[in-house]
């Protein structure tokens, strides 16, 4: 049956940046459809893990700066000691810095380069080697964004790392495909969580933003929820290097 296709059970999943908003609402519909989760964050995921194990799955709650990629072999170690393996990887965790192009900072630059796109690539590399070890093959999920598309005005780093996650996704599935390594990405549009509070409470902003989405809605976690248990489980088996955009219909606009 189709929906046997969906199922996650015995899956072991990492999700980078997953206490709080779009990572921990990926994390939770991960484990709705039976994955374990292996949350990798900065600060303690209490609410996470409690939905988490509220479902019945195991959560393995392990602390990183992700900065440092030298953490990145140690973290698959300690992931495989659920279950012995790995299988999917949510590259979910991320920074924004903002400041007008004609005065941004080379430390605004390079924070956001190195959390955006360069972990990405090593936690994605280290997650393929355990992968091929492993023969089983494995998905990888990148968080881009609408700036993957678009220019946008003040995020120069930001649009940068997201352009470049868009890329490095497509450079990793066409490498990885023929060993059953599926490599996609999830651009989420605007989405109600603490980091658009400021832009949701400014009346002229909102209303802005709401009159260029087709669906005239801010999205939320939850719409995530299908996407990321579609590209983590076998009925994206044949889809590659895509990113998807779930955005309310903004880009199509």
């Amino acid at each position: 049956m189709i929906l046997d296709n969906f199922q996650l059970t015995g899956k072991v999943a990492i999700v980078t940046g997953c206490n709080t908003g779009l990572g921990q609402g990926m994390a939770r519909a991960l484990a709705q459809a039976g994955a374990d989760i292996v949350g990798v964050n900065v600060s303690e995921p209490e609410e996470t893990r409690q939905q988490v194990e509220g479902l019945g799955r195991r959560f393995l709650d392990l602390r990183a700066n992700l900065s440092d990629i030298s953490c990145l072999e140690g973290l698959v170690a300690q992931a495989k000691t659920l279950s012995g393996r790995v299988d999917i990887l949510v590259n979910n965790a991320g920074i924004i810095r903002r400041e007008d192009a004609i005065k941004f900072s080379e430390k605004d630059w390079d924070e956001v380069i190195d959390l955006n796109l360069k972990t990405v690539f090593f936690f994605s590399q280290a997650v393929a080697r355990q992968f091929l070890a492993q023969g089983s093959g494995g998905k990888i999920i990148n968080v881009a964004s609408m700036l993957s598309f678009q220019g946008g005005v003040r995020v120069p780093s930001y649009t940068a790392s997201k352009s470049g996650v868009m890329g490095v996704t497509r450079l990793m599935a066409n490498e990885w495909a023929a060993h059953r390594i599926n490599v996609n990405a999830i651009a989420p549009g605007y989405m109600a969580t603490n980091n658009t509070a400021a832009l949701r409470a400014d009346e002229n902003r909102n209303s802005a933003i709401l009159e260029r989405i087709p669906a005239g809605r801010w999205g939320t976690p939850d719409d995530l929820a299908g996407p990321v248990v579609f590209l983590a489980s076998a009925a994206s088996d044949y889809v590659n290097g895509y990113t998807v955009a779930v955005d309310g219909g903004w880009l199509a606009r």
